[in-house]
């Protein structure tokens, strides 16, 4: 039960993603895919937040870089459920960006985050994620 409902918070993540790349975005239904409090780990460290208009504020800011370095596509290849108990799991999720590139070819990167998820009243939410080094990707693909 509690992987298909993590499963369809993906596709509403990855729906949002996609409509956030054309600009048509409502930040309160994205902020709805989280908990009130999150931790995020990535090789630049730990930090933690809160689910309020400064994660919005973010958050909006973090697509329109995405808009701005070519993001075309933002797609899930894969959800892979890892229970911790009846409440928790860790979703790990394999993704492929597709990013526009002057005088060359679009860039397919595929790159995979593992998130902590939660479900308490019947939804699940996002209260975690790890995630790789993304700038060192990009530079690597020739994005950045």
């Amino acid at each position: 039960m509690m992987e298909n409902s993590v499963r369809k918070l993906f596709e509403r993540y990855e729906r949002f993603f996609k409509q956030s790349l054309g600009g048509d975005i409502d930040m309160d239904e994205v902020a709805a895919l989280y908990a009130s409090e999150f931790i995020a780990a990535s090789p630049a460290g730990v930090m933690t937040g809160k689910n309020d208009d400064r994660l919005k504020q973010v958050m909006t800011q973090g697509y329109e870089h995405y808009r701005a370095i070519g993001t075309k596509e933002m797609r899930i290849r894969d959800v892979h459920i890892s229970p911790i108990d009846d409440r928790h799991c860790v979703a790990h999720v394999a993704w492929t960006a597709t990013y526009a590139r002057k005088d060359q070819p679009d860039a397919a990167i595929d790159f995979d985050v593992h998130y902590f998820v939660q479900k308490l009243n019947g939804e699940p939410k996002v209260f975690g994620w790890v995630s790789g080094d993304e700038q060192a990707l990009l530079r690597k693909h020739g994005i950045v």
